[in-house]
């Protein structure tokens, strides 16, 4: 079975577009959003219906919890004053440009999706997060602490866990309790942070003989595409939104 996974698309109507095509080219055999839709670009309402439009399923996360309650905090984590100047500014307009039926939409997201699989007579538990299992907006970072992740894994009761939000792609396979646990950042596709401006997303390749005692019988492959960046990036410049976040999509 091949599932793909996106998440981050923040507005980016464009990024989502070229992503809808690149993954079409893919015939993944399910399709999963792992939340954040909105802010920091001009086009929420029309991610989130291209999104409905398409039936995919999808959880929130943690900019999709704030808009959806018309809170001014998204859970954001920004490190200085000046990100949390520019943070204020996208979510007050965020707030001010999203529709009922849309906000109503996000308001209904779950916190979670888990699918269990029954392979070779054992279990595999896979769940889809936005930040963690724990936490809508708790960041799952590449160096993060090896016992901390297995803590959190095990927790979960997650073989699999798949989750965003810190818009830096990457896989960690762990090993404990005689068997592997597969942590996987999916990236983001449309406010990448890893240097690279293209979209990203995920193909999780489950096959009828894969299992967690086998660290090499689950496949992740990493894609990326390109898009009309400067469309996205001239967006924000022309709207209330700082200009910052147009270098971003530019710089990646």
């Amino acid at each position: 079975m091949k599932i793909a996974l996106f998440s981050d698309i923040h507005a980016n109507l464009p990024a989502l577009e070229a992503f809808f095509a690149d993954v079409e080219l893919q015939k993944p055999d399910a399709i999963y959003c792992l939340g954040d839709l909105v802010g920091y670009n001009i086009w929420p309402n029309e991610v989130i219906d291209e999104i409905r439009k398409r039936n995919i399923p999808c959880i929130t996360g943690n900019y999709d919890f704030g808009i959806g309650r018309h809170s001014d905090d998204c859970g954001c984590a920004y490190k200085t004053d000046e990100e949390k100047a520019l943070g204020k500014i996208s979510i007050a307009y965020t707030n001010e440009v999203v529709k009922d039926e849309q906000r109503a939409y996000l308001r209904t997201l779950p916190a979670h999706i888990r699918l269990e699989f029954q392979l070779n007579n054992d279990k595999l538990n896979v769940l889809f997060v936005h930040g963690s299992p724990r936490k809508v907006n708790e960041y799952l970072f590449e160096d993060r602490d090896e016992k901390s992740m297995l803590r959190i894994m095990e927790q979960a009761d997650a073989d699999v866990v798949c989750f965003g939000h810190t818009h830096q792609p990457y896989h960690r396979i762990l090993e404990a309790n005689d068997q592997y646990y597969q942590a996987i950042n999916i990236g983001s596709v449309g406010k990448p942070k890893d240097k690279d401006p293209r979209g990203g997303y995920v193909l999780l390749n489950i096959n009828e003989s894969s299992s967690k005692m086998d660290k090499d019988s689950i496949q992740v492959e990493f894609m990326r595409f390109d898009y009309d960046i400067e469309k996205a990036a001239k967006a924000v410049e022309d709207s209330p939104l700082p200009n910052e976040y147009a270098d971003m999509l530019r710089n990646g």
